[in-house]
């Protein structure tokens, strides 16, 4: 396609669009981004992306919504609790003043700016000449075939050779009832709010649920958390599970083992209901943030009605080449990555699962498998979490399927020097092994800078280097936080 064909296209009136034919169709505006490149120049691509939130912004979830923002205000809130741990180091500091529109237009004036900027360059910059940027929610009509509902009310037909589905997820909101009728806050919706509120309750125990406790918490909201289960971030290991859930007890309203029943909004605010153990449970606050998960968009793209296999919780179904799936089989052409098609939904994968699609998009060579690393998890709560590999308690049951011995080793950052220097009592590394060959299984940490101590470990399992590899074969600085790791692994080597 020419630059003035892509022109045209864009200056028909949209009732008189005919159906377009390109070689590659791509679907969303997240890692999916990153696909068109110089060496694809000599191929037409159109890229179809409906938005994410509610302003329909260009970029993804992650830029606009997601990781980079809510990282911005853990910062903040990380600096606020600053003086609220002062004392014990003989220090008086105090908070005197949280300005939320500055905290907000701080976040949102650098990323809005990256978000039409990114859309400008993708739509007409001299680079993109072979690249239709189609601005609407894409649904297949049939195996290679795409009706777009486009953003100024008309329609456009696609068809692709080649068609790639980065199309991502939004928040679901759970059948609780009046919850709708409610107006919740989301992930999507909660860092724009237009003024702080007095009091915040969060409706779930996740990812999202702990880090956004901590960010209003620390701001000043009075925050309680409602959660079915006992312990908040249930899929990390059970130790870190319930270090985090006594820790952030000591800062928020817990209300655990809740069984939410139904969600009213007045004119004081929203009342969440529940039962315990058969008792009536109340919850009054001025907002309610939902955080109970994400759905992958498959549904917005007619996915099954064409086929595709969906799993239950929406996820479009691939092989471990990334290619789509229909009926059991591989639907040539046609290929997914990231939140649509991947549970983990996290940015680092998606951005991987990108580059393995390409080079199997574009490569005359053998496919590559995007299941071949393992998978880092991090939460950008107070204190930090992070872990790579099954837990404790999965490694356990998996030995004794397998009839393999594991080693688990556990330390403090209370016993190491820096620990000592920043009086942290609560934080811990676990690090599993086999304890023959010291192989690192797994790694789950919680505690400061969590988050990029694991990479030690990250970085050992994917390239082959056992626990022994890593602590005996280099110098570790000393006092510093990666003695933490150190220590651990020696004991998985003695």
């Amino acid at each position: 396609m020419t630059a003035s064909t892509q022109q045209n296209i864009t200056d028909t009136p949209p009732a008189e669009r005919p159906a377009q034919h390109y070689d590659i169709a791509l679907i969303g505006s997240g890692s999916i981004n990153s696909f068109p490149g110089p060496d694809l120049a000599g191929r037409s691509i159109v890229q179809i992306d409906r938005g994410v939130g509610p302003d329909h912004v260009f970029g993804g979830t992650c830029l606009n919504l997601g990781c980079i923002p809510t990282k911005m205000f853990v910062h903040t809130a990380d600096l606020a609790r600053v003086p609220a741990e002062s004392g014990s180091f003989g220090l008086t500091e105090s908070l005197d003043g949280v300005d939320w529109p500055v905290i907000r237009d701080r976040v949102f004036g650098r990323i809005d700016a990256i978000s039409a900027g990114g859309e400008e360059y993708r739509a007409s910059h001299p680079d993109n000449a072979n690249l239709t940027l189609l601005r609407g929610t894409a649904v297949f009509t049939g195996p290679k075939r795409l009706r777009v509902a486009l953003a100024d009310g008309g329609e456009q037909e696609v068809t692709a050779d080649t068609i790639v589905l980065g199309a991502g997820s939004r928040p679901e909101l759970p059948p609780v009832e009046g919850l709708d009728e409610a107006a919740p806050l989301t992930s999507d919706t909660v860092m724009r709010m237009e003024a702080l509120p007095a009091s915040m309750t969060i409706l779930g125990s996740g990812v999202i649920a702990v880090e956004m406790a901590h960010i209003f918490d620390a701001l000043g909201v009075q925050v309680t958390v409602v959660a079915r289960s006992p312990r908040l971030l249930r899929a990390a290991d059970v130790d870190v599970s319930a270090r985090i859930t006594e820790i952030l007890g000591r800062r928020v309203r817990l209300e655990t083992e809740l069984d939410t029943t139904c969600v009213t909004r007045d004119a004081e605010g929203v009342l969440l209901r529940g039962t315990r153990d058969g008792a009536e449970v109340e919850v009054r606050s001025e907002e309610i943030l939902v955080a109970t998960g994400r759905r992958p968009n498959s549904d917005l793209l007619g996915a099954e009605g064409v086929g595709i296999d969906v799993t239950d919780d929406g996820r479009v179904a691939v092989d471990p080449y990334l290619r789509v799936l229909a009926n059991g089989r591989v639907r040539e052409g046609v290929w997914a990555l990231g939140d649509l098609c991947d549970a983990a939904q996290l940015k680092h994968v998606a951005n991987h699962q990108q580059r393995i699609v390409r080079h199997n998009v574009t490569a005359d060579g053998e496919l590559r498998r995007a299941d071949t690393l393992p998978v880092p998890f991090g939460v950008f709560t107070h204190p930090q979490i992070a872990w790579v590999g099954p837990d404790e308690a999965t490694a356990r049951a998996e030995a004794e399927r397998s009839g393999r011995r594991i080693a688990v080793a556990t330390q403090e950052y209370a016993s190491i020097a820096y620990g000592w220097a920043m009086q942290d009592t609560t934080g811990f590394a676990k690090i599993i092994a086999d304890a023959d060959t010291t192989e690192i299984l797994g790694a789950h940490l919680i505690g400061p800078e969590a988050t990029a101590l694991i990479q030690l470990l990250i970085q050992a399992m994917s390239t082959g280097q056992t626990a022994r590899d890593v602590a005996r074969t280099q110098l570790w600085i000393h006092p510093a936080l990666p003695e933490l790791i150190e220590n651990a692994l020696l004991q998985l080597t003695d």
